[in-house]
């Protein structure tokens, strides 16, 4: 059997090898973004932009599947170039071990298709925004905290952002409840599905609306802007 054919229980042959001239930009390597770069591979997109200046830190073991005991201190987008090596090295990973902002913003994620934030910051996201704006590409959000994620597929001219976080400045917004293994895993497949949803055109988005999850309480709601 090859590589794909599980894919094409749902995929057609033709969307399936439609993914291999697709680039997709993931910007955050940690907990959400090593898991949603792991899938992408695994489902053969082509080309793929890790965005991360950060490096491995103990604190990264519990949720970050990149991180392993023996790249503590090494930078995620470098790790996340070496795994998908391993994973499969037919797709170009192209590590970029810097922080985004509105400097570097349309540099990085001009060549992406689509772009997902795997951020951890109100003030990234601000960036990221803007700059799938001014390149007219879609932007997958999603983010984390404790028992609790949030995904949302953003078109330009969309501005989710600003009403989500409309009254919140971009150093208040804290994580007080930490992240587990699991939560940043099922965000991660989400935010994957919505990619896929855009690269292949078919399917519903998550656009113009929230999909909010408690997985404490076994709650999934999504509301509508």
């Amino acid at each position: 059997m090859g590589r794909y054919d599980r894919n094409m229980l749902c995929l057609s042959e033709e969307e399936n090898n439609s993914l291999r001239h697709k680039t997709v930009a993931v910007v955050g390597c940690g907990g959400l973004g090593g898991n949603i770069i792991e899938m992408l591979g695994r489902l053969g997109v082509g080309k793929i932009i890790a965005v991360d200046g950060d490096v491995f830190e103990e604190t990264n073991l519990n949720r970050q599947i990149l991180s392993h005991t023996e790249n503590l201190g090494k930078p995620k987008a470098l790790e996340a170039w070496k795994r998908m090596k391993l994973v499969n090295p037919d797709i170009e990973l192209l590590p970029v071990y810097n922080r985004i902002d509105e400097n570097n913003a349309k540099t990085i994620l001009q060549k992406a298709q689509v772009v997902v934030d795997a951020l951890d910051n109100i003030a990234g996201r601000r960036v990221l925004q803007k700059a799938c704006e001014e390149l007219n590409v879609p932007l997958v959000h999603g983010a984390i905290s404790g028992w609790y994620a949030q995904v949302t597929t953003i078109f330009p001219g969309d501005r989710t952002l600003d009403k989500i976080y409309l009254d919140i400045k971009d150093s208040e917004l804290k994580n007080p409840l930490g992240n587990p293994s699991f939560t940043p895993a099922l965000a991660a497949s989400i935010e994957v599905a919505e990619v896929l949803k855009l690269l292949i055109g078919r399917g519903e988005l998550l656009r113009n609306k929230m999909l909010f999850i408690d997985l404490l309480n076994i709650n999934y709601e999504i509301v509508a802007f």
